[in-house]
């Protein structure tokens, strides 16, 4: 699928032309999806259901920043699955970064985060909000320190990196539009797709962590490559299966 990255600022024409050489995006519009570079932010925009609104990843602002400050810290379940513990600081591989929101909360809790993301769109969406996260004087510090991100598929990544924990969040193709899946992440689906390769990750993720590996899944969907796995953490809507190796630390 071509996708058209659309100006409409002429300061920032030479911007854009960087970003389309970068990640192969075109200047013509498309009919369905369309990239938007705006003063604010780079956005993805769902040309046929203007309903939709702009997705684009914010770090320092919004629903990630009240989560960071409000969401419960060590006690989240994500931090329970990864395996959080005082005085051990995680490599965590998110393999399937997608828009990174669970790949900051791990940064914000300590971790140092390797995404890795093969969608264009989304590697693209989540290098400018990155951007834009390191120069913000409240989280820029400790982000250029904890969060880094390669446009890689994760399956070739993972046969030639290790870490602590490794992260795999594939994206699983919904049983219906309902209210429970989130506008923007309809949109962002469309793009990116299902990861139908997902059961294949299971087992280079289990060789490229130390420790554990971590799958977040719907409630309904089943194990990846219909492994059981060591434990499950649930949540209101997904679950983290946890597949350990050995205990953190040993």
């Amino acid at each position: 699928m071509d996708i058209a990255l659309i100006c409409n600022e002429n300061i920032l024409a030479p911007k854009a032309k960087n970003l389309r050489e970068k990640w192969g995006f075109v200047a013509q519009k498309s009919k369905q999806f369309q990239l938007r570079l705006l003063p604010e932010y780079l956005a993805l925009e769902q040309l046929d259901d203007k309903q939709q609104g702009l997705v684009f990843v914010d770090f320092a602002s919004g629903a990630v920043a009240h989560r960071r400050k409000f969401g419960g810290g060590k006690g989240q379940s994500i931090a329970k699955a990864v395996g959080m513990k005082a005085g051990v600081q995680l490599h965590v591989i998110d393999a399937t970064a997608g828009l990174g929101r669970d790949a900051f909360v791990l940064a914000s809790l300590g971790c140092n985060v390797d995404m890795v993301e093969r969608s264009p769109v989304a590697a693209a969406l989540l290098a400018d909000g990155l951007e834009r996260a390191y120069l913000d004087a409240e989280i820029g510090d400790w982000m250029q320190q904890r969060m880094r991100l390669t446009h890689a598929s994760g399956y070739d990544y993972l046969q030639q990196h290790q870490a602590d924990v490794v992260y795999l969040d594939p994206m699983f193709p919904h049983k219906k539009k309902s209210a429970l899946v989130k506008k923007e992440m309809r949109v962002f689906q469309g793009v990116v797709g299902a990861d139908l390769d997902a059961d294949d990750l299971l087992d280079v993720a289990l060789n490229a962590a130390k420790y554990r590996v971590v799958v977040k899944r719907p409630d309904y969907a089943p194990f990846l490559n219909d492994k059981k796995p060591s434990m499950s953490i649930k949540t209101k809507k997904n679950r983290f299966d946890v597949y350990v190796k050995k205990a953190i630390g040993a």
